[in-house]
């Protein structure tokens, strides 16, 4: 399990090339912005990459989601960009956790949202 960190952007501009990802990866909400997280996931592997993303967050109403988790796909040579709310945090280990089926070639950017 490797715990991602994050790109904080600045005025002038951050470059940032991305960084390996893992079987399973970590968001720790201290590294995410008061507003949550952009995670790009960029694919450059053979295969497409078949992620998850739990979300321990509630309904409106205060409810237990019914999945927990967010699934997609993102094939061969393709990048997608998810929004992380703070709501997704799993408030007993204050992680958000993120799981690929393909690790070689396949980079993430984390930025915080609201710093």
């Amino acid at each position: 399990m490797a715990a991602l960190s994050a790109t904080i952007p600045t005025n002038t501009g951050t470059i940032t090339a991305g960084a390996a990802v893992a079987a399973t990866d970590t968001i720790a909400q201290s590294v995410m912005g008061s507003r949550g997280a952009y995670l790009r996931i960029n694919n450059g592997n053979a295969s497409s990459d078949v992620i998850t993303i739990s979300d321990s967050g509630l309904t409106p109403a205060g409810n237990a989601l019914a999945t927990g988790t967010i699934s997609d796909t993102i094939t061969t040579g393709q990048a997608q960009i998810y929004y992380i709310r703070n709501e997704q945090v799993n408030s007993s280990t204050g992680l958000v956790t993120i799981t690929h089926s393909v690790q070689t070639t396949v980079t993430y950017e984390l930025w915080p949202v609201g710093i």
